[in-house]
């Protein structure tokens, strides 16, 4: 469970954490900063809409095409080229602002750009984990909780710190710190896996050619295709993310504008949203194995989304919709580690960047039409009218999990790892033991309650969820040949 040579070289790790973190700070200034500049200098929801639609549309693109693309190029070399155009782009925005060449088409254009490359650093980091963790000497259930920890801590903080930087300085000067985190994060994955093999390109996939690279796309849509609890569940995140997008570009900016006083009040929602959403995650990782995933998932999955838009409708104040951030952040904490077990136990390692970005952009393939469609409900029917009709669309999807049969294979892949885990793991020590393995290890034979449950506690549902390590094997159910390069 080290380095080639026996030792550990915890280095490459801390870089990627690290980066991780200076990202997803970032991410938030964005999220914040980039609404909150468009109401800004245009007053207009439908504006703010139209950003949103030119800034999700090409990370859909990107997702669908780059799962091979990054195994060629090096993952490396697709992270640190994917921060610096996304630095690039979203420092532009206020320099030519300032310049007073900053015309809308540009601003569509450049934050098109910045979600076109934006993907592929994301899932080019996220895939590395597993080997990472080996390297280390650590647990991959470890590397995990702390890969996702340290995001959601990232999150929480930016979007408070953008909150008040708006407040103080405006959203333009939000944005150039922004293009700094993106060099900055650049910067550590350059430095930090300099010399890792597994970042480099790799030399068993065949030359570029577009039957290959269609091959390997189809593979990565195929698995998808037939297993059908990853499918409902890509279904159920894809109208979730959408109807999200449209709250955080526009419907709850808009609302902090109108009825609670700014960009404070805004910032300091997002964060009481991400303290809840830590703390859930946690607090899954203590005692979430002591549930059915199911039952968890629905009932959570209900709390998280439909009652911040009913109150947001309903109260003009912060202060109940503050509770109602912390209520859903809180139930948000365990979905991504359910969400992330399942897919460790449902990918093959041969399928990992491929499926990897299939499921990125199928989870994400409503954002683009979120944020649009928020933005026109806004001036059409007012904004009362545009958070009850966006909420109601999230409350049906979020019923999946209790109208569909799909969903009790979720329950059903937790049994088989339960025997699995009695018949190797014994109570439990084996999987904390062996847990840097891959998933099949932790998972398999970790027993029923440590490392089954810990074992997605750190993932992230988005690109590069689906990684595991080692030789492992096909989870049993999935049905699928492991391909040749």
């Amino acid at each position: 469970m080290s380095a080639p040579g026996g030792h550990r070289d915890r280095r490459p790790l801390a870089a990627v954490l690290i980066a991780n973190a200076v990202s997803a700070t970032g991410s938030s200034l964005t999220l914040i900063g980039v609404p909150w500049f468009v109401l800004q200098t245009t007053g207009s929801a439908g504006r703010a809409g139209m950003v949103a639609f030119c800034a999700t549309l090409p990370i859909v693109a990107s997702a669908l095409v780059g799962g091979p693309v990054i195994d060629r190029i090096g993952r490396r070399r697709v992270s640190v080229g994917s921060d610096t155009v996304c630095g690039l782009a979203v420092t532009a925005i206020p320099l030519l602002h300032h310049t007073g060449l900053l015309a809308f088409w540009l601003l569509c254009a450049l934050m098109a750009l910045g979600g076109l490359a934006h993907t592929p650093g994301v899932t080019a980091r996220s895939v590395l984990l597993p080997d990472l963790a080996v390297r280390s000497g650590t647990s991959l259930t470890r590397a995990a909780s702390g890969y996702d920890a340290v995001a959601r801590g990232a999150r929480m903080a930016g979007a408070a710190l953008a909150g008040v930087l708006i407040a103080l300085t405006g959203a333009g000067n939000v944005l150039f710190i922004d293009g700094a985190t993106f060099a900055v994060s650049a910067a550590l994955v350059a430095v930090g896996l300099r010399d890792l093999p597994e970042a480099r390109p790799r030399s068993d996939v065949p030359p570029v050619s577009l039957r290959a690279y269609r091959t390997e796309l189809r593979e990565g849509y195929a698995h998808l295709a037939r297993t059908r609890l990853l499918l409902a569940v890509v279904t159920m995140v894809m109208l979730m993310n959408g109807t999200d997008q449209g709250w955080n570009a526009v419907l709850l900016p808009v609302h902090a504008e109108r009825h609670l006083g700014g960009a404070p009040q805004l910032g300091l929602l997002a964060a009481l949203f991400g303290a809840g959403g830590l703390s859930g995650a946690l607090l899954y990782g203590l005692v979430g194995h002591r549930f059915a995933r199911r039952t968890v998932f629905s009932v959570c999955v209900l709390l998280c989304g439909a009652p911040r838009y009913a109150v947001a409708a309903l109260t003009g104040t912060t202060l109940p919709l503050a509770v109602t951030m912390v209520v859903a952040g809180l139930a948000s904490g365990a979905l991504n580690p359910i969400l992330t077990t399942v897919t460790y136990e449902k990918v093959p390692d041969a399928l990992r960047s491929r499926v990897a970005g299939v499921l990125t952009a199928g989870c994400e393939l409503a954002m683009p039409l979120g944020g649009l469609a928020a933005g026109f409900l806004v001036e059409g029917a007012g904004l009362r009218g545009a958070l009850l009709a966006v909420g109601g669309v999230y409350l049906l999807a979020t019923l999946s999990p209790l109208v569909f049969p799909a969903w009790k294979d979720m329950d059903e892949s937790e049994r088989e790892n339960e025997g699995e885990a009695k018949g190797l793991g014994g109570a439990g020590s084996a999987g904390s033991a062996v847990g840097a393995g891959g998933v099949g290890s932790a998972v398999g034979a970790g027993g029923a309650g440590s490392a089954g449950s810990a074992g997605g506690a750190g993932g992230v549902w988005e690109a590069g969820a689906v990684s595991r390590t080692g030789p492992g094997r096909p989870s049993a159910g999935t049905g699928v040949r492991t391909p040749r390069p």
